[in-house]
């Protein structure tokens, strides 16, 4: 097992990604949203060729390694009414780039719910024909697509990311703790209940190649994200069960306390930022040691 984390929630620029994992005697980053020299953070599969390069140039010399790519394939923000253009241009672009910097597994999802229809009417087949080619894609690459439960369709419960296994060969999963807590239950009857992490989890295990940290609770119909075991996100629980089953794959931090990738009114000073990202990692180093019982 290794531990791991968006960095970018530590600051957009590569040079305080680094130092954030090297302050945490880390050497992988999830690399999502990145920035040198004072440009605009992009993601790593939008940022200019000469940017990339200055990237990797520093990754490299840092001797970090980009363990996944949090990209933004298929996510939240993609409608699958979009042109399959957009996307197999994202996929285009991330593969080679992938190569580039040694990394072996890239996040992708299954795109947004359409929040005016039914559960049973998403568009399933169209989503599981688009997944395979992006699989296909991918595994011809030498690369492992991971799906994350987040606002997809295959967010909406377990039973739709099973169906996404059951429909597209050669997927495999990264579970996010704590994105249950904040989706409704869309398997079961309205009014839909909130899902539970642990059930969800439960229930794809076996597909888990890789797992995303974060955590919290829903207080008076707000969100409120907490640092790792603090929530509702059977952090503790998950954890201790993925130990004894031998899991050796990788242990991802998202903590949102700072900021949060999708919503950028929730944004902190800069050494704050850094700061919190930092004790969010070395609390998750606790937590493990303790399900260890070291």
């Amino acid at each position: 097992m290794y531990l791991t984390g968006f960095a970018d929630e530590a600051s957009p620029d590569i040079d305080l990604q680094i130092r954030a994992t090297k302050a945490l005697g880390w050497s992988n980053i999830e690399m999502r949203n990145v920035s040198v020299g004072g440009a605009k953070p992009q993601n790593l599969h939008d940022v200019p060729d000469a940017d990339f390069e200055r990237i990797a140039e520093r990754l490299a010399a840092a001797g970090v390694r980009v363990n996944c790519f949090g990209s933004t394939i298929g996510n939240w923000a993609k409608s699958i009414l979009d042109p399959f253009d957009i996307t197999l241009a994202e996929v285009e672009r991330a593969i080679p780039r992938m190569q580039r910097l040694g990394t072996k597994l890239i996040r992708i999802m299954s795109y947004a719910v359409l929040k005016d229809r039914a559960a049973d009417d998403q568009g399933e087949a169209e989503r599981f024909r688009r997944l395979r080619e992006i699989v296909r894609r991918f595994t011809d690459a030498g690369l492992q697509p991971v799906h994350e439960n987040c606002m997809n369709y295959g967010g909406m419960g377990w039973p739709f990311t099973r169906r996404l296994l059951e429909n597209v060969p050669g997927l495999q999963l990264v579970f996010d703790t704590g994105n249950p807590v904040f989706s409704e239950d869309r398997s079961k009857p309205p009014p839909h209940p909130m899902q539970s992490s642990w059930e969800f989890y439960e229930h794809v295990r076996d597909h888990v190649a890789y797992v995303h940290i974060k955590d919290g609770i829903v207080e008076d119909g707000k969100k409120r994200y907490t640092y790792p075991g603090e929530g509702r996100g059977d952090v503790r629980r998950i954890v201790a069960d993925l130990l004894r089953r031998g899991y050796d794959g990788g242990i991802s931090i998202e903590p949102h306390l700072g900021a949060v990738f999708h919503d950028p009114s929730v944004t902190t000073d800069a050494e704050s930022r850094f700061a919190t990202y930092v004790e969010y990692g070395r609390r998750m180093e606790r937590l493990i040691a303790e399900a260890r019982g070291t």
